[in-house]
């Protein structure tokens, strides 16, 4: 049975994936021309890693659910700069890239909710220790 604790190593599991799967889409929508098109992969890989230690090992779930963390502030960060084309390309105007917006976007989004699940687990976790 999944309670709150394991649904933030499942929700990392998942959205891990997704991330490798847009970081491959976006650099074959770019012809194989960019590399950092490949980022989102990178930080899925790790952060899927991270979630199936987290799920399969409860010893270790606050420190996985910590790197899921970094790598999420990390991310969020790291796609920030990109909010110009983002909002640009949502309001219906030009930019240079449309795959690296989308992908830029879509990094923020999963980030962000990464981040909510493991700020509610690390809360959740000081409430059932009492620290």
């Amino acid at each position: 049975m999944m309670n709150s604790r394991t649904s933030t190593f499942v929700l990392g599991i998942v959205l891990g994936i997704v991330l490798v799967a847009l970081g491959v889409v976006a650099y074959a929508l770019s012809d194989f021309a960019s590399v950092t098109a490949l980022i989102p992969a990178i930080f899925g890989v790790l952060i899927a890693a991270l979630g199936v230690i987290g799920y399969r090992r409860t010893d270790r779930q606050r420190l996985a659910a910590h790197g899921i963390g970094v790598l999420a502030v990390l991310g969020v960060l790291g796609s920030t700069r990109g909010l110009p084309d983002i909002i640009a390309l949502v309001t219906g105007g030009a930019v240079d890239s449309t795959v690296a917006a989308v992908s830029q976007g879509s990094m923020i989004v999963a980030c962000l909710a990464l981040l909510v699940a493991v700020i509610r687990f690390v809360l959740e976790s000081r409430t059932a220790t009492g620290s």
